[in-house]
């Protein structure tokens, strides 16, 4: 199946298993016993899975299936010490007892390259039981497609702003439309949904969400009221890229903060959305603490909020509105996926004080170096919009690398000291590329 990505460019999905992180995972396999792939449904886990498995020639033993299942929980030892390695088990929170049997095989013989495991649950969500290799295995996210991945690139945008920010500018202007980018943020990335016109891809969505809703969250906890999970994810949806708490939500849906809190972690543990917490520790009593969240694809998150094409083409106010903190989103899952694959160390966060100034993303070394990064959906930048990247830079003094305002526009320069403006597709575009764009090269 091919699916267009830009103008004049399609891509096989089917090849779409030689991502940017297959060879992350080699790397992890060489130095750890145990790797373990998380992510949503769909993403992809499963098709790393075989093809690490294919690299190897070993078996993948497919947890999703009923008799496997149960032949695997009637002797989960046996399964865990086949004669040929990796082992590779798909979807290992149906049978989290395997976990115990290679815990055991381990302290046996750690050797590393064992294991291979894939699961849809986020890791640290499981039971204890479930987090029984703790320590010993080396966990990875699997989102879905990057931008890059979908061009059959590596991005650096990630690296190339510790190294040099101004690396990143160029004279050449961008030449995505919004247009395009609309096309983008509204399709998301994952797999299955790239190549469906709209009216399909809002079905599959809303079949996507049941899915997730009626197995992975019921497989971990028994949910007395299951119908009120879709509501609150579109509550969550509604405030995308925005803080969140629980006792607001509480109050829309009328149920207890603490019960809420508890649903919007279990669609974290499931990976509908994820939560960016708060940066600020050496910066003052004047720093709001509440986490930052977002759904896990834009593409979803369109579809929950209803945004469609048409909505926007009419202008429609509401849609616009959403459709912005959509753009926010994108932008920082974008960045989170980069960091799969990236070798700087990085932990993300968001910055924001109570007189409302902010930074959407703020990016921080293992080193101590930070990047702020702000997102506008506009084509068009006002002095106000820098504010909060300002006030990071005059805070952190030379630990402020850099500050990016990414917006819809065409231009990227120099805007202040360690302040650069930039088109939202230099995430996946190289300075070089836009130059051989507009020269026709």
């Amino acid at each position: 199946m091919k699916i267009q990505v830009r103008r004049g460019a399609s891509v096989d999905v089917d090849s779409l298993v030689d991502r940017n992180l297959k060879d992350v995972i080699r790397r992890r396999l060489a130095s750890r016993p145990v790797v373990v792939l998380t992510g949503p449904r769909t993403v992809g886990k499963s098709t790393l899975l075989r093809a690490c498995a294919h690299l190897h020639d070993v078996p993948v033993i497919d947890l999703d299936d009923p008799s496997v299942r149960r032949s695997v929980e009637a002797d989960p030892t046996h399964f865990a010490t086949t004669p040929v390695e990796p082992v590779c088990f798909d979807e290992f929170q149906h049978v989290p007892e395997i976990l115990s049997a290679i815990k055991a095989e381990l302290n046996r013989d750690l050797r590393p390259g064992r294991y291979i495991l894939t699961g849809s649950t986020r890791y640290s969500s499981l039971p204890r039981l479930g987090q029984a290799l703790t320590g010993r295995a080396h966990v990875m996210t699997i989102w879905p497609l990057s931008q890059g991945e979908l061009r059959g690139r590596r991005e650096n945008f990630l690296e190339a702003l510790f190294a040099d920010p101004r690396s990143l500018i160029t004279p050449a202007p961008s030449q995505t439309s919004r247009a395009d980018y609309e096309s983008m943020i509204l399709t998301g990335g994952f797999p299955v949904a790239l190549g469906l016109p709209e009216a399909e891809r809002t079905a599959w969505f809303k079949d996507f969400v049941s899915m997730v809703i009626d197995r992975d969250v019921l497989e971990i906890r028994k949910v007395r009221q299951r119908q009120v999970l879709p509501l609150i994810l579109r509550h969550l949806a509604a405030r995308t890229a925005s803080t969140v708490k629980a006792s607001d939500i509480g109050a829309a849906v009328g149920l207890d903060q603490r019960l809420v809190g508890d649903y919007i972690g279990l669609l974290e543990a499931v990976f509908l959305i994820h939560r960016l917490e708060a940066f600020g520790r050496t910066l003052g009593g004047k720093v709001a603490r509440s986490p930052k969240v977002h759904l896990i694809d834009s593409g979803l998150a369109a579809h929950v909020l209803g945004i469609t094409r048409r909505k926007l083409n009419r202008r429609d106010p509401a849609a616009l509105t959403e459709f912005g903190r959509v753009v926010e989103t994108f932008a920082v899952n974008e960045l989170v996926k980069q960091a799969g694959w990236s070798e700087e160390f990085v932990e993300f966060s968001h910055f924001r004080t109570r007189d409302q100034r902010e930074v959407d993303l703020v990016i921080e070394s293992h080193e101590g170096d930070v990047v702020g990064v702000e997102v506008k959906a506009k084509a068009s930048i006002e002095e106000k919009d820098f504010q909060g990247l300002r006030l990071l830079r005059d805070r952190l003094g030379p630990n402020f690398v850099a500050g990016v305002l990414l917006n819809l526009g065409q231009q990227s320069f120099r805007h202040d000291d360690r302040l650069f403006v930039m088109p939202l597709d230099r995430l996946w575009t190289r300075p070089q590329e836009a130059v051989a764009q507009e020269t026709g090269g």
